[in-house]
């Protein structure tokens, strides 16, 4: 009888002097809660019991919306990250030919998307994109930018309207042979300024998941207000 009981008195002496042990471990606390009810019996209501299930389940919810936090705040960050150095990659170009080759190249590794395509409104039905850039530059008759963007509509900072979408069939005239692997895409209009027709940016991406319609402009919308402004040193 002794020799059974010394692993249980040295069990009780060590929960006496750290009851943190046990109170802070869950699968303990519930075998202990649940040894209780069955001693209370079935016709035994156990308040205590009932008051520790529910603040376990608070507990529970809390720890995942602290999670769901965290992760949204760490989104946030990386594409507020994203988009700085997407806007500095603007900046690097002196030429217009390689402002429009950064869409094809550093561009499209900043922001991770497939295709890119820069469409502009003109009045000139003689006009033509510069040789070798008809994949990255489209000329289109003015008003017709309306047709791209669709019946969505959505609106990011300073009320500039930037449209999120998954496509079950990309625009072929937008993307070319790439809009069989476009599966979400972000298209963000773009204003010139007075005397200056429309254009529009269109970004596409393989991942159906990377431009959806409930996600947040306001970071897409500030990297149109630098293209646009980084566009205008070239139509000057």
């Amino acid at each position: 009888m002794t020799e059974a009981a010394r692993p249980i008195d040295g069990l009780r002496e060590r929960i006496l002097e750290d009851p943190e042990l046990i109170l802070e471990d869950r699968d303990l606390m519930r075998a202990l809660i649940a040894a209780n009810e069955r001693a209370l019996g079935n016709n035994i209501v156990d308040l205590r019991g009932i008051a520790m299930e529910r603040l376990e389940q608070r507990l529970n919810r809390l720890e995942e919306t602290h999670r769901s936090v965290i992760a949204a705040a760490y989104e946030n960050i990386s594409g507020t990250n994203q988009i700085h150095r997407a806007v500095l990659t603007l900046l690097d170009p002196v030429t217009f030919p390689e402002f429009l080759e950064n869409l094809r190249g550093p561009l499209l590794e900043v922001l991770r998307v497939t295709r890119m395509r820069l469409v502009l409104e003109t009045r000139d039905p003689q006009g033509t994109v510069p040789g070798g850039f008809e994949d990255v530059l489209m000329l289109v008759p003015a008003g017709e930018l309306d047709s791209f963007m669709g019946p969505l509509s959505g609106h990011g900072a300073q009320g500039r309207t930037v449209v999120l979408r998954q496509p079950a069939k990309a625009n072929e005239a937008l993307y070319g042979e790439a809009a069989e692997w476009i599966r979400s895409e972000a298209l963000i209009r773009l204003d010139f300024g007075p005397g200056r027709l429309d254009g529009l940016l269109a970004l596409g991406s393989e991942d159906p998941h990377q431009f959806r319609p409930n996600q947040g402009t306001d970071l897409l919308a500030f990297f149109g207000g630098a293209f646009e402004r980084a566009m205008r040193r070239w139509l000057a």
